[in-house]
């Protein structure tokens, strides 16, 4: 497990690190960068897991490239005095918001939620940002229909008929998503406001069909509690 963390006071990263540390793995590996731009550059040279990131940075702005970061296929945690920008970063899409000066506890709460499978809570986000060649676009959650994973992508489908690619896995994603969305395939997540019917076909197979008329599949193991929150 690779981990980066993007802060600017060297007293304050070196204290991270020992947190991740002793949260995650005497093993795990933790790269620093002083500066966005130096962050960016490590990105670029190593895929990393996880990105803890300061907001205010020799006075530059982190949000001027936070789309950057939550548009990769790794989670983003925000460790940051600017407790007024929360909302904001969290409808961005990352993973949790840790305000400074913080402690162990609250650092591992922000961990917990980073190594648990599925939710741990509901999700913040309003948008997903995608890359769109060197731009980056918000895509609104509220018009998205249902996700596909499409091997190292995951496909999102929206209500205008059109198809975005967005960097994370359908697990990373899992995480950052409202509780309006359910996850009833291990290669589907579903909009739940946009199910109509569950079909039950030869062979012990199921789907779920949606109210324009898609249909997906429902995994075995998810069959009896999708039947059980439609009826």
């Amino acid at each position: 497990m690779k981990i980066l963390i993007i802060e600017d006071e060297a007293r304050i990263a070196k204290r991270i690190e020992r947190m991740a540390r002793d949260f995650f793995d005497k093993e795990v590996q933790i790269l620093l960068a002083d500066s966005l731009e130096n962050g960016l550059i490590v990105i670029e040279q190593h895929p990393i897991d996880l990105l803890l990131l300061d907001l205010n940075l020799n006075g530059e702005d982190g949000f001027e490239i936070l789309q950057t970061f939550v548009a990769g296929p790794f989670q983003t945690i925000i460790i940051s005095a600017y407790t007024d920008k929360a909302i904001t970063a969290f409808n961005y899409g990352v993973l949790d918001f840790v305000p400074k000066p913080f402690d162990q506890n609250r650092l591992a709460q922000a961990f917990t939620r980073f190594t648990n499978q599925g939710k741990q809570s509901a999700g913040d986000a309003r948008f997903l940002a995608v890359r769109k060649g060197k731009t980056f676009r918000l895509v609104p959650i509220n018009e998205i229909l249902y996700i596909k994973g499409a091997g190292i992508y995951t496909e999102l489908h929206l209500s205008n008929n059109k198809m975005e690619l967005h960097d994370k896995s359908l697990e990373a994603l899992e995480k950052l998503l409202p509780d309006t969305f359910e996850r009833i395939h291990k290669s589907y997540i579903l909009c739940w406001e946009q199910a109509d019917k569950i079909i039950v076909e030869a062979g012990g197979k199921y789907s779920i069909l949606l109210k324009n008329g898609y249909i997906l599949p429902i995994g075995r193991s998810k069959y009896k509690e999708i039947k059980h929150k439609l009826i």
